[in-house]
């Protein structure tokens, strides 16, 4: 399963030259949930695998110092059986097969869409069987599942609408940060709200009478911040 971090988020590893791609990626994976981190040669991303330990690393095979196929006969050498994706300008029918046969999970070709690399990621992480923690959130009783878009107190299953799961989502991805009205109408409406400025507080009232009823409050209210989901100390 590779590395268990304390808050069991997926553990991405993005190595490329070009800083500006390998930032983009990273940023997209931190925004999904995950912990990302950069490499921009092969002896940063060997140094990098070592003490990061990740669950999954996007590879590019044109490197300052040596190719990424090196790179990842480094990483095999060293007993890691972590999956790679690569990620390159390289579109030769000869460099895919290299790609795959000498042990790569996946192969992308620049220019490329951030959306395909990350669905792609996801399949990769559910087809050698890390996607647990790909798409499994929990807070306390409180859980969702990010790939059967199911939600559960305990063992009771629990009925959102679309906007509501993505408001949950958005929540106990960041748990246990407060998170601004503003960040959750830009990451949950993306402003697409009609105007109307009480939104999240509506969404907010009635994902509440969803999840909390009855049960330990999970979502709280922090005058003058916004909004978290995590459990109170006692």
């Amino acid at each position: 399963m590779g590395h268990v971090g304390s808050d069991n988020r997926v553990r991405l590893l993005v190595v490329d030259d070009e800083p500006h791609i390998a930032d983009l990626v990273a940023t997209v994976a931190r925004y999904e949930g995950w912990h990302a981190v950069t490499a921009g040669n092969g002896a940063e991303a060997i140094r990098q695998a070592a003490v990061f330990a990740p669950d999954i690393v996007v590879l590019d095979l044109m490197l300052p110092d040596v190719d990424g196929f090196a790179v990842l006969d480094r990483l095999r050498e060293s007993g890691t059986a972590v999956p790679v994706v690569f990620l390159t300008a390289r579109d030769g029918t000869a460099d895919r097969i290299a790609g795959l046969t000498r042990g790569g999970d996946d192969y992308l070709v620049k220019p490329f869409s951030v959306e395909e690399l990350m669905a792609r990621l996801r399949a990769v992480l559910r087809r050698t069987g890390r996607a647990r923690r790909a798409s499994g959130l929990t807070v306390a009783d409180l859980s969702l599942d990010e790939d059967t878009r199911e939600v559960r107190r305990g063992a009771e299953l629990i009925q959102l609408t679309p906007t509501e799961f993505e408001l949950l989502r958005y929540l106990m991805r960041r748990s246990p940060t407060v998170l601004t009205k503003a960040q959750i109408l830009d990451h949950v409406w993306q402003y697409d709200f009609g105007g109307r400025s009480n939104v999240v507080e509506l969404a907010i009232s009635h994902l509440r009478r969803k999840v909390d009823a009855g049960r330990e409050p999970l979502i709280h209210t922090v005058r003058g911040v916004g909004y978290v989901v995590r459990r109170m100390a006692r």
